[in-house]
């Protein structure tokens, strides 16, 4: 029996590959999971809604107050005008990912994803019935996705442009400019633009800017994984326009019919309590930046500054063959291929890990003779 031509033509995620490799001495540097534990206020709130037998179907878009806390915070932190009935509560921002681009997307219509990217653009576009159109960041831009490369691309068949900022895998931080700019070529050509903000509060000294801000023909993706070390949890949300909530909430109702309850209270309760735990989980992120891209340049290998997330996509001749050697001192890495062709030369490394393991890894990266 064969399957369907648009799953056979997607490939397994080469993150989740090299995560099966982990031996029980390995140093995993390949996942993109914080490993700070989620706040206590967060977990004091799911005992109290299973104590309160709050286990239950909710409505499909999730919970009313849960909506109104994401559009006060869209309103007051982004500047997006929006509304409770404009959000919709998914099973992660992979999940608001993947019911935004089914809802949009069909045969012959053409999606503009950033190249080095995160794995799920291309798989969720493929899924849908369209085709991905790469659009090449490059090291020289910081790897920011520049307004004029997307232009190029742009063909009658064009329906979508997905951006990321701060991005995966590369820690890129798009400008003002750089945003307005995508925001201006949804508005001048009539196509919507999928924002992926998962990464929004990890940002080293720079500000993060939403196009929703500028244009009305975006779709907000956000979630709790990241920000509050919340990945088990699943949960998270978009913010779309009007006109397209109740079709991308058709996907939502007919694969997952609502996010879970006790997510949801997590997620409320992170939303309303105290940030604290956010502001040292950041930086300590950065110091494990500053440590990661140090010991890089000492070996002689170039790495720009990333400005945000938790990963650095150093550059180096043969990447291929340092992820392996890097296997055999028990250090897992994710070649820069697994993020589209132009991620080749590339290596990725997580530091969503303790201080004291990358000081270990960059050990073991340093004693390889490449």
């Amino acid at each position: 029996m064969k399957p369907a031509k648009r799953v056979d033509s997607i490939d397994l995620s080469g993150i989740r590959k090299m995560f099966d490799m982990v031996g029980e001495n390995s140093i995993n540097l390949a996942l993109g999971e914080p490993d700070f534990n989620t706040p206590l206020h967060i977990r004091e709130a799911v005992k109290e809604a299973l104590d309160e037998g709050f286990t239950h179907y909710t409505g499909n878009m999730g919970i009313i107050e849960l909506r109104e806390a994401i559009s006060h915070k869209l309103e007051n932190e982004n500047r997006i005008e929006t509304s409770p009935e404009s959000i919709i509560v998914t099973t992660g921002a992979s999940g608001a990912l993947y019911s935004s681009t089914n809802a949009l997307i069909e045969e012959k219509d053409e999606v503009i994803i950033p190249d080095p990217g995160f794995v799920a653009y291309d798989a969720c576009v493929k899924i849908s019935g369209g085709k991905s159109v790469p659009v090449h960041l490059q090291d020289e831009n910081d790897f920011r996705m520049m307004p004029e490369d997307v232009l190029e691309l742009i063909t009658p068949y064009t329906k979508a442009i997905i951006m990321n900022s701060p991005g995966n895998p590369t820690g890129g931080v798009l400008k003002k400019d750089d945003v307005k700019g995508l925001a201006d070529i949804a508005d001048d050509h009539n196509l919507i633009l999928i924002s992926d903000e998962i990464y929004e509060k990890i940002i080293y000294g720079k500000k993060h800017y939403s196009p929703a801000r500028y244009s009305d023909n975006v779709i907000t993706i956000n979630g709790f994984s990241k920000t509050y070390a919340m990945t088990g949890f699943r949960i998270g949300y978009l913010a779309a326009p009007p006109e397209l909530t109740e079709e991308i909430l058709k996907v939502h109702q007919y694969t997952v019919t609502c996010a879970t309850s006790l997510s949801q209270k997590a997620a409320l309760a992170a939303l309303e309590g105290p940030q604290d735990e956010v502001f040292k989980m950041v930086g300590e992120f950065e110091r494990r930046r500053n440590l990661v891209l140090e010991r890089l340049r000492d070996m002689g290998i170039k790495c720009n500054q990333p400005q945000g997330a938790f990963y650095v996509f150093p550059s180096i001749e043969n990447p291929e063959k340092l992820v392996l050697e890097a296997l055999k001192k028990d250090v897992v890495l994710v070649p820069g291929n697994s993020f589209g062709k132009y991620g080749d030369r590339h290596f990725r490394i997580s530091y969503a890990a303790s201080y004291q393991d990358l000081e270990k890894a960059m050990d073991r990266l340093e004693s390889l003779d490449l």
